[in-house]
C-alpha cells in the first residue's frame, strides 16, 4: 500500500491540500485515502512521523488498533451496525465521546460537497488553484469561505493531535451543502491504561472484604431498619449487596495482576472512559487556533459546536434490554417513585461524583425537613388551640373597652375603635406565641445538626466512592486555564511584543541618525505601529515575524502561572464593585418604590368610603404580588449580570470562575429576595412619628405603620407569598416549561432550516444525534442556588412563619424528581467530575445558619410582642397576668393638638373625642414632658437588647456543643479506613509473594533458571513499556474495513 515517498493517511475534510476527484482512491467500504508526500513536519506535541517509504500504523490484525474511519453517508450501513448506537460502525469499538460541529459549503452545490472537492488555504493565507491540481472537481474559494476553511484546518489539526494521543476517530463525510458532523471518539485499552495511571484513578482490586456494622445492638437495629425500609428502597443492583466492598488502588500498568480484569472493554465504566477522553481533549493543543489549549477553547472560538459523552441508550426504549439510564428513569426520575430513596450509588456511577454529591445533599436536606415540618405544624396547632385563651387578643376584641384610636391618615380618615381589628389580632396569635421562641431555638440547632450530619454523610460517601486523597486531581484541574484567560494573556503578550519591536528599531537607529534623521525615524516608527495592528487583525498571520511572536506569547503563557497582574485586572474589579453597588441600590430603590406605592394607594383608597374598610388587605396583597414579580424578573437579570461581571474579571481556572460567580450571584439574589422581607420585619412602622408630629414622604403622604396586632402577621404574609411564588413559578414552572419551549424552538428551527435531510437517518437516528438534540449541561449552580435561597426562607425568618419547613418539604419532594428527570431525559450527559465535597456551598450554608440566629433573635425581640408581654407580666401587672396589657401599650393624644388641616373631615364617630390612643410608649398629654418616651419604653428596649444577647449566645453555645458532640467522621468509617489500609498491605504482600513463587519455580528446575527468572521478573514491568510503544504506534493512520 505504501510507496517510496508516499504514505497513506485518512482523508480529513478541509485538508490543507487541494484535491480533485482523480486523486482520491475509493475503498470498497466507503473510505477515502490520500497519497501525500512522505515528508511531514513534526506535530504540535512533538511526536515524530515515519519517514518516506514507511506505512503509518501497526499491522491490521483481528485485535489490531484502528485509528480512523470516514463513512460515506450515501452508502447504507449494515443492519448489524444500525442495531448498536453506542459503537462505531464496526459494532465493536465503543463511542466514548462525541465532538459536533456545523459546516456550510458556500461555494459548493448540493451533491458536489464531498471532501474530494474541498479546497485549502495556502501558506500565505490566499486561496487559489495549486499548480498541478486542476481538474473538473476543483472549486475556487470565495472571500466568505475563508473563515469556514480556516476552521476546517483547525479541526483537522486538532483531530490529528487526538490521533497522535492514541485516540481512534470515526466521522461521516461532509457530503451535503451544509449540516452537522459528529466526530466519534474511542479510547483503546492502551490509552485508557496510560491515562488511568497518569490520573491515578482508583479501581477495584481482586480483594473484597465485609463491612462490619459495629456491635450486635447496632447490627440488629440496622437489620430491623433495613427490613422496614425495604419497600422504599429502589430496585437497583447497588442496593443488593452493600455490605461487601472491593479494595481499591490507583491503576498501575506495572501491577496489572492486582486487578480483576476479566474483559478490557468493560473494566472501566462508561463514565470513567468519557472522563479519560475529556482529560485528553482538555490538554490537546491546536497551533493553528493561536496555540489554544483544549476543546473548551475550540468551542469558545466556534471551531466545534459541542462536546459531550453519550447516554447509555434510550430511557424509554421498548423491550427488556436494560441500561443504567433506563434504570435511573424507572427507579428515580419519575414522579410515581417519589416515596423511594434515591439510588445515590447508581447516580454517582452514571453522572459522576459531583452530581452524586448534589443529589445526596438534596436528599439529606429533604429528609431533615421532615422533623422540622412536624415541629412547625405542632407550633401552628398550638397557636390555634390557645387562641381563645390569649388575653391580649380577647381585650382587643372586647367592644366594651372602647379604645378610640387616632386616624390612620389625614383628613379623610376618621377615628376608629380598636375592636374593629379583632381578626388581625387573633390571626397574629397563630404565629406570635411563646412556642415560636422554642421553635426558633430548635431551628437554629436543626441547621447545625443538618450541617454536621452532612459532613458525616460526605465522609461516608467519600469512603465508599474512594474519594480519599483526590487533592492531586483537584490541583491538576487547576492547571487547565480558561479560554478567555488564554486570549487575554495572549493579547497582552502580543501588545508587549509590539512595544519591544518598536523599541528595538528605535535603539538600532538611534546612533546613526542626525537630528533630521531622527524626525524621519520617528515618523517611520509611528507609521509602523498601525501596520502591526492591521497585521494582527488581517487573515495573513502565518508570516515568520507574526508566527514568531505567537510562539513567544504561547511560551510565555505556558511558563508563567498568572500573567495578569492587579493592574490588568483593576478595570474589571472596579467595574465589579461599581456594578454590584448599583444593583444593590437598584434593589433598594425598587423596595422604596413599592413602599411609595403602598403609601399612595392606601391614601387613595381611604378617600372612597366603599374601599376604606379593606384598605390594609388590598394594599398588602397587591404590594406582595408586585414584590414577587419584581424578584422573579431581577433574579434572571442578576444571574446574567453576575456571569458577565465574573467574565470581565478573567479568572484563570474554571473552579475560580465558578466560585466567584456563585458569590456574586448569591449576594445579588439574596439581597433581591430578602430586602422586602427585611423592610417589613425591621423598618416598617419604626419611623412613623406620633400624632401631631408624623413623618411625611413627598409632602403629604404619611409613612405607613404596622397593623394594630403588629407587623408579624404582615411579615408572615410577605414571607409565605414570596416563598411559595418562587417555588411554584421559578423553581417548577420555569424548570418544566422553559426546556420544553427551547426543545420545541430547536425542533422548528431544524425543520425550517434549508438543506438536505436524510429521511432514512431521521427515522433511525443514532445515539449521538439524539443526545445532540438535548439541552447542554450548564452546571449545578442554578440547582444549588434555588435550594440555598429556600434554606434561607426556612431558617432566617422561621419565627414569623413556622410552616415554612412544610412548604419547603412539599416543594423538595417534587424538586428531587424534577431535577432527576431533567438530568436523565432532557440534558446531555455531563462529564463525570470527581470532587470530595460540595465546595463553597457548604460555607454559604454555614454562614446562613449563623446569620439566622441573629435574625430570629431580632424578629422575636423587635417584631413580635413577646418581650413587651414579658416585661408587662413581670414588672407592671398587678396580678402577674396579661390583663391590661393592651391598655398599657397604648398612649394618649389630645386631639386638639392635631395640626391644622389634618383633623378628620365630617367625622361620623358616635361620641365626642377628646383623647385618641396610638400604639407607643409615650408620656400622656398631662405629664410634665408630654409625648416623650416613657420609662416603660426604655424598660422594653433594654429587655429587647438583653434578649438578643442572651438568645444569640445561648443558641451559639448549643450549636457549638452539638458540633462538638457529633464527630465529623463516623467512628465506623474511621475504623474501616484503618482496616482497609492494613488489608491493602497484606493483599500486596500476598500477591507479590505469589508472583515471585510462580516465577521462581521454573528457575529451580533448569540450569539456566536464574537467567529465565531474571527475564521473567523484567517482563513483569514490560506492560508499561509495551503500552507506551503501542500508544506511539497507534498515532499512525491505519486502514480499516467498516
Amino acid at each position: 500500500m505504501a510507496t517510496s515517498g508516499l504514505r497513506d493517511i485518512p482523508l480529513l475534510p478541509g485538508s490543507p491540500r487541494r484535491l480533485s476527484p482523480r486523486t482520491v482512491a475509493r475503498g470498497s467500504h466507503a473510505q477515502q485515502y490520500l497519497k501525500v508526500p512522505g515528508a511531514w513536519a513534526p506535530g504540535p506535541q512533538g511526536s515524530s512521523r515515519p519517514g518516506p517509504g514507511q506505512t503509518l500504523g501497526a499491522e491490521s490484525s483481528c485485535g489490531g488498533s484502528v485509528i480512523n474511519n470516514y463513512l460515506d453517508a450515501n452508502e447504507p450501513a449494515s443492519s448489524e451496525a444500525r442495531l448498536s448506537r453506542m459503537h462505531f460502525h464496526d459494532n465493536r469499538r465503543k463511542v466514548d465521546y462525541v465532538l459536533a460541529y456545523h459546516y456550510r459549503k458556500r461555494g459548493a452545490h448540493p451533491g458536489q460537497g464531498s471532501p474530494g472537492h474541498s479546497l485549502a488555504i495556502v501558506s500565505n493565507g490566499e486561496t487559489g488553484k495549486e499548480p498541478h491540481a486542476g481538474g473538473p472537481g476543483d472549486i475556487e474559494l470565495g472571500p466568505l469561505d475563508a473563515l469556514e476553511e480556516e476552521r476546517k484546518e483547525q479541526r483537522e489539526e486538532f483531530e490529528h493531535n487526538l490521533m497522535e494521543a492514541g485516540l481512534e476517530l470515526e466521522k461521516d463525510l461532509e457530503s451535503k451543502s451544509q449540516g452537522s458532523v459528529f466526530v466519534r471518539i474511542h479510547a483503546p485499552w492502551q490509552v485508557l491504561a496510560r491515562e488511568a495511571e497518569f490520573l491515578k484513578i482508583k479501581v477495584p482490586t481482586k480483594k473484597m472484604y465485609e463491612i462490619k456494622a459495629g456491635g450486635s445492638i447496632a447490627k440488629t437495629f440496622n437489620a430491623i431498619l433495613q427490613k422496614l425500609s425495604s419497600p422504599l428502597q429502589p430496585r437497583v443492583p447497588e442496593h443488593s449487596n452493600n455490605r461487601m466492598k472491593n479494595l481499591s488502588y490507583p491503576f498501575s500498568r506495572e501491577k496489572m495482576y492486582l486487578y480483576n480484569i476479566q474483559e478490557k472493554d468493560t473494566f472501566f465504566d462508561n463514565a470513567t472512559r468519557s472522563r479519560i477522553v475529556h482529560e485528553i481533549l482538555k490538554r490537546t493543543a491546536c497551533s493553528r487556533a493561536n496555540n489554544t489549549m483544549g476543546i473548551n477553547s475550540l468551542i469558545a472560538n466556534n471551531i466545534y459546536e459541542a462536546a459531550y459523552p453519550l447516554h447509555d441508550g434510550e430511557y424509554d426504549s421498548p423491550g427488556d434490554d436494560m441500561n443504567d439510564r433506563k434504570l435511573l428513569y424507572q427507579e428515580w426520575a419519575r414522579y410515581g417513585v417519589f416515596y423511594k430513596f434515591q439510588p445515590i450509588d447508581l447516580i454517582r456511577k452514571y453522572f459522576g461524583e459531583k452530581i452524586g454529591l448534589y443529589f445526596a445533599w438534596l436528599g439529606l436536606y429533604t429528609s431533615f425537613l421532615i422533623p422540622s415540618s412536624v415541629i412547625g405544624v405542632i407550633v401552628f396547632l398550638y397557636g390555634c388551640a390557645t387562641i381563645e385563651e390569649d388575653i391580649p387578643s380577647k381585650e382587643m376584641c372586647d367592644q366594651q373597652n372602647a379604645f378610640t384610636m387616632c386616624p390612620l391618615c389625614d383628613k379623610s380618615c376618621d377615628y376608629w375603635n380598636l375592636s374593629s381589628a379583632c381578626g388581625t389580632a387573633r390571626a397574629s396569635h397563630l404565629f406570635d406565641n411563646p412556642a415560636t421562641v422554642f421553635f426558633s431555638i430548635f431551628m437554629a440547632l436543626w441547621a447545625t445538626m443538618f450541617l454536621e450530619n452532612w459532613k458525616r454523610l460526605q465522609m461516608r460517601l467519600g469512603y465508599f466512592w474512594d474519594l480519599t486523597g483526590i487533592e492531586e486531581e483537584e490541583e491538576r484541574a487547576q492547571e487547565h486555564s480558561r479560554p478567555e484567560y488564554e486570549s487575554k494573556v495572549r493579547e497582552k503578550m502580543l501588545k508587549e511584543s509590539d512595544k519591544s519591536v518598536v523599541q528595538k528599531l528605535d535603539a538600532n537607529t538611534a546612533g546613526s541618525e542626525d537630528e533630521v534623521g531622527n524626525r524621519g525615524r520617528k515618523s517611520s516608527i509611528a507609521g509602523l505601529e498601525p501596520c502591526l495592528r492591521s497585521l494582527h487583525s488581517s487573515h495573513i498571520f502565518r508570516t515568520p515575524v507574526i508566527f514568531h511572536r505567537q510562539e513567544l506569547a504561547a511560551s510565555q503563557l505556558e511558563d508563567d502561572e498568572d500573567k495578569l497582574t492587579w493592574k490588568d485586572r483593576f478595570p474589571g474589579y472596579l467595574m465589579n464593585f461599581a456594578s454590584i453597588l448599583f444593583m444593590i441600590a437598584l434593589t433598594f430603590s425598587i423596595v422604596f418604590g413599592v413602599i411609595v406605592y403602598r403609601i399612595t394607594t392606601a391614601a387613595a383608597l381611604s378617600l372612597n368610603k366603599a374601599t376604606r374598610s379593606n384598605v390594609r388587605v388590598t394594599v398588602t396583597a397587591t404590594a406582595v404580588i408586585i414584590n414577587l414579580v419584581v424578584i422573579l424578573i431581577l433574579d434572571e437579570i442578576y444571574g446574567a449580570v453576575a456571569k458577565w461581571l465574573t467574565k470581565i474579571e478573567v479568572p484563570k481556572t474554571e473552579q475560580t470562575f465558578e466560585e466567584r460567580l456563585i458569590l456574586k450571584a448569591f449576594l445579588l439574589k439574596f439581597v433581591n429576595a430578602y430586602s422586602p422581607i427585611f423592610y417589613v420585619a425591621f423598618f416598617k412602622g419604626r419611623f412613623v412619628g406620633r400624632p401631631g408630629s408624623y413623618v411625611y414622604v413627598f409632602d403629604g403622604y404619611r409613612m405607613e405603620e404596622c397593623a394594630p396586632g403588629g407587623c408579624l402577621m404582615e411579615l408572615c404574609i410577605q414571607l409565605s407569598i414570596i416563598m411559595l411564588g418562587k417555588q411554584l413559578i421559578q423553581n417548577n414552572i420555569f424548570e418544566i416549561g422553559v426546556p420544553k419551549l427551547k426543545k420545541l424552538f430547536r425542533k422548528l428551527k431544524d425543520e425550517t432550516e434549508p438543506g438536505e435531510t436524510d429521511s432514512a437517518h431521521s427515522k433511525h437516528p443514532e445515539q449521538w444525534d439524539l443526545d445532540y438534540s438535548l439541552e447542554p449541561y450548564t452546571g449545578l449552580t442554578p440547582e444549588y442556588m434555588e435550594m440555598i435561597i429556600q434554606f434561607g426562607f426556612v431558617t432566617l425568618f422561621v419565627a414569623s412563619f413556622p410552616l415554612a419547613p412544610v412548604f419547603a418539604l412539599l416543594n423538595n419532594v417534587i424538586e428531587v424528581r424534577l431535577d432527576a428527570k431533567k438530568f436523565v431525559t432532557e440534558l446531555r450527559r455531563p462529564d463525570a467530575v470527581r470532587t470530595k465535597d460540595i465546595g463553597i456551598w457548604f460555607d454559604i450554608l454555614s454562614g446562613i445558619g449563623k446569620f439566622s440566629v441573629i435574625i430570629n433573635a431580632f424578629v422575636i425581640a423587635v417584631t413580635s410582642d413577646f418581650i413587651p408581654r414579658l416585661v408587662y407580666q413581670y414588672s407592671y401587672s398587678h396580678n402577674g397576668t396579661l390583663h391590661g396589657f393592651v391598655n398599657h401599650t397604648l398612649s394618649f393624644f389630645n386631639v386638639s393638638q392635631l395640626k391644622e388641616g389634618t383633623q378628620p373631615e365630617n367625622s361620623q364617630f358616635d361620641q365626642e373625642v377628646q383623647f385618641c390612643r396610638f400604639k407607643d410608649y409615650r408620656e400622656p398629654p398631662w405629664a410634665p414632658n408630654p409625648y416623650e418616651f416613657s420609662k416603660q419604653y426604655w424598660s422594653v428596649l433594654s429587655a429587647r437588647l438583653a434578649f438578643v444577647i442572651i438568645f444569640q449566645n445561648l443558641v451559639m453555645f448549643l450549636s457549638v456543643l452539638v458540633d462538638w458532640m457529633i464527630p465529623d467522621i463516623p467512628t465506623d468509617i474511621s475504623d474501616q479506613i484503618k482496616k482497609e489500609k492494613s488489608l491493602l498491605v497484606d493483599f500486596f504482600l500476598k500477591e507479590e509473594h505469589g508472583k515471585l513463587k510462580v516465577t521462581d519455580e521454573p528457575a529451580q528446575r533448569s540450569p539456566g533458571g536464574r537467567d529465565r527468572s531474571r527475564g521473567s521478573r523484567a517482563a513483569s514491568s514490560a506492560p508499561s513499556g509495551r503500552s507506551q510503544l503501542s500508544s506511539r504506534a497507534s498515532s499512525g493512520s491505519q486502514h480499516t474495513n467498516v
